[in-house]
């Protein structure tokens, strides 16, 4: 990359900065990762046809399991992050299970999906406890976004960690984009449409 256009000092002090954040992302990680993973339910879900999946079903050939936490329809953020893993989908699936929950029905997370182009496997944990258990509700019912990994140990699923989903968080990529523009994301918030 051509450097004459570039502040030498500034990308300099900038360039040990990322360095730095990069290392604390990895101990953040290896953090998490730490916790002693717990046995939960073997939980049923309904896919889009209406037909029961347990949560052990959605690892597929896989030891390990990505499950993200997606608020449903109303929302323009998630279904912002829920876009950008339509591409992610084939690497994440090479390594681990992958599916997407939401407390819409089947029918109208199939209708929605459709609608967006996403091609990830989904499933309505409606009627459940699940994201309150998994720590993505509140007592009064409000869900976050996020996702949790599970591992399969034997016949047993375990939790083995989880993350919220949020403006400038590491698994959305446009946030980033926004912020090398001169005001940042300058009050931006996604759309259904543009």
């Amino acid at each position: 990359m051509p450097t004459a256009y570039l502040d030498k000092k500034l990308e300099t002090r900038a360039g040990k900065l990322e360095r730095k954040i990069f290392k604390l992302k990895q101990q953040l990680s290896a953090l998490h990762r730490s916790g002693k993973p717990r046995a939960i339910p073997d939980y049923v879900f309904r896919t889009h046809n209406g037909k029961p999946l347990r949560l052990s079903q959605a690892f597929g050939k896989h030891q390990d399991l990505v499950l993200v936490h997606n608020m449903g329809t109303f929302c323009p953020y998630c279904t912002l992050w829920a876009d950008g893993l339509v591409s992610l989908l084939p690497h994440l699936q090479d390594r681990a299970g992958f599916l997407v929950v939401s407390n819409d029905s089947p029918a109208k997370q199939k209708a929605f999906a459709k609608s967006r182009g996403w091609t990830f496997p989904m499933a309505s944990c409606a009627g459940t406890t699940f994201f309150a258990d998994m720590g993505f509700a509140d007592k009064d019912g409000n869900f976050w976004p996020g996702f949790t990994t599970f591992r399969r140990n034997g016949k047993r699923v375990e939790r083995v960690g989880r993350r919220f989903f949020g403006p400038g968080d590491d698994f959305c990529s446009a946030w980033h984009f926004f912020d090398l523009l001169p005001k940042g994301a300058n009050g931006w918030q996604p759309k259904f449409k543009y």
